[in-house]
């Protein structure tokens, strides 16, 4: 009974990827809205732009977290003598 998967393994997958795309959007939207904040402060159109920076990097921070964590999960599959039964180290 130890070795079952988890019944709702599939579904924890998909909900990993799915908070990958919402954090992504939630961060440039961020980044849009501190634009506009800075834009409204300021009344200079370029600072809207330093938002808009700060929220895609944002996400591209959120995107190189994810596939960190992704290769976490991938050594610890590749040291799984379940799945390493073609190596002869």
């Amino acid at each position: 009974m130890s070795n079952k998967e988890p019944k709702y393994k599939e579904i924890l997958a998909g909900i990993a990827g799915l908070s990958l795309g919402i954090s992504i959007i939630v961060a440039l939207l961020l980044g849009v809205g501190v634009g506009i904040l800075l834009y409204n402060l300021f009344e200079v159109f370029w600072v809207f732009w330093i938002g808009v920076f700060w929220g895609v990097c944002a996400a591209i921070l959120n995107v190189y977290k994810a596939y960190k964590s992704q290769v976490k999960e991938f050594e610890k599959l590749a040291k799984d003598p379940k799945y390493n039964h073609c190596s002869n180290k």
